[in-house]
């Protein structure tokens, strides 16, 4: 059975936090936002399993996936929903054996030849990016435009989440492209009014269409 994921999916960025990654979960799940990814790449194991676990036992109870970055270990041990792999973690294979059957793996890939390898594995989701230019990253790989999410389209049937860059304007040309869903961090962290923008994207992702078949 195909995964269907929700079209936005919020990544919340411990460097880009302006308060606790707990009560910034709590705003957005008061907004509706049913999909959430913790990412701390500069945390001890101690501290990301503690806030992770945290995260989990905050947003599964009410419906919401929590999604751990780069850590299946970590993931397992907080009782989350999955864990997101980037390319220089763990294959997606050997974050299965850790994950199980019923656990999410999510890879992202930067090219077409990454995002063939990703497919073919258990992998349940395949994010592509950046789409456009983004400031979230130390390190950025290059951006790789709507061309490419339209381009891995047809190779797969399993979810496309398209990353990097995305805003409000923008979020609905990437769901034409193809893309089944949308991973926002700093256009969503860093609003004024993060309640507000988190509704305003669930309701354009809402209206939009997608026109690339699977």
């Amino acid at each position: 059975m195909r995964l269907v994921l929700p079209r936005l999916y919020v990544i919340l960025d411990a460097t880009l936090l302006p308060i606790s990654a707990q009560d910034c979960a709590q705003e957005l799940a008061g907004a509706g936002v049913r999909l959430m990814q913790y990412r701390n790449k500069n945390a001890s194991a101690r501290e990301l399993l503690q806030t992770s676990r945290s995260l989990a036992s905050l947003l599964i109870p009410s419906g919401i996936s929590f999604i751990v970055n780069d850590r299946p270990d970590v993931a397992v041990l907080a009782g989350a929903n999955g864990v997101h792999l980037g390319q220089e973690d763990l294959a997606p294979e050997q974050a299965r054996s850790l994950m199980g059957a019923n656990k999410w793996v999510g890879v992202s890939t930067h090219n077409i030849e990454q995002f063939r390898e990703a497919a073919a594995t258990s992998a349940d989701y395949v994010a592509v990016g950046p789409i456009f230019s983004t400031t979230s990253k130390a390190n950025p790989d290059p951006v790789v435009g709507l061309e490419l999410i339209r381009r891995v389209r047809d190779l797969t049937d399993k979810p496309v989440v398209a990353i990097g860059g995305i805003t409000l304007e923008t979020a609905v040309s990437v769901i034409e492209a193809g893309a089944d869903g949308v991973s926002v961090i700093s256009d969503i962290l860093c609003a004024p009014d993060r309640v507000r923008r988190a509704r305003q994207y669930l309701e354009v992702l809402g209206r939009a269409n997608r026109t690339a078949s699977v």
